[in-house]
């Protein structure tokens, strides 16, 4: 594993030979670690490009952004110093509200991503789910057994319960201060979601199609919110069939 871009991005498996990059944006609470799955996947097709915010794992040291648009600015910057080839956008439940502002950014630099990967996420002119509202551990724990995704080892130890929360809270905090935008993109928009998922309906995850002037499709897997957990094969396959029309970057 590589570390670049001031510990904002995360390569767990460089592969200079490939034609794309993916960066891939964690769910709240999530770090890049959740995609080394995808990164293993995913190589040597496409690169993938982990984002870690500040505030956890070894940037746990650094403070959390301040608002959401901060935090689009900082992910944007560290995207556009750390991508070298043509890039696509994955991020799952507030990563892929992330990654649609980072790539309507993009686009409107004149860089159209190959596509936005919307994972487990309501779309960006919908409101938040009321769970993003807690305010005691307690609630933020029930919260956490409800949408899974979590290894409860680390809630059973004091200090590490304590950092899990942390970043729960500070993240829920950050999608708080985000606006809701109907605005629509220009890239193709795939949507995946888990067809029991607790807080983002089927229906919900199709709204994505509102959200593009391009190509839009849906992909429904068994599961609830952290369905990638036992699909991550069917997700990479869902990601390398999208991009699988962009040859490698020529040898230099």
């Amino acid at each position: 594993m590589t570390k670049a871009q001031g510990g904002w991005i995360r390569r767990y498996r460089a592969a200079p030979e490939a034609g794309v990059q993916v960066v891939c944006l964690p769910h709240a609470g999530g770090s890049a670690t959740y995609f080394r799955p995808m990164a293993m996947a995913l190589s040597p097709t496409a690169e993938v490009l982990a984002v870690q915010y500040p505030g956890r794992m070894d940037r746990v040291d650094e403070p959390h952004a301040g608002d959401f648009e901060e935090l689009t600015e900082r992910t944007l910057a560290a995207v556009r110093r750390a991508a070298d080839r043509p890039v696509a956008l994955f991020g799952h439940s507030m990563g892929a509200l992330l990654a649609f502002q980072v790539a309507r950014r993009l686009e409107a630099e004149g860089v159209v991503p190959l596509a936005l990967f919307a994972s487990g996420a309501q779309p960006p002119g919908r409101s938040l789910a009321r769970h993003t509202h807690p305010r005691t551990d307690e609630e933020l724990l029930a919260d956490l057994a409800m949408l899974g995704g979590t290894d409860e080892r680390l809630l059973d130890h004091p200090d590490m319960r304590g950092l899990v929360l942390s970043a729960l809270r500070a993240d829920y905090r950050i999608l708080r201060s985000r606006r809701r935008d109907d605005a629509t993109l220009a890239c193709p928009v795939v949507s995946l979601t888990g067809d029991r998922d607790p807080v983002v309906a089927v229906d919900d995850a199709a709204a994505w199609a509102q959200h593009t002037t391009g190509r839009f499709d849906l992909h429904v897997f068994p599961g609830e919110h952290f369905y990638l957990d036992d699909h991550w094969a069917g997700v990479s396959a869902v990601v390398t069939r999208h991009l699988g029309a962009h040859e490698p970057a020529p040898a230099k």
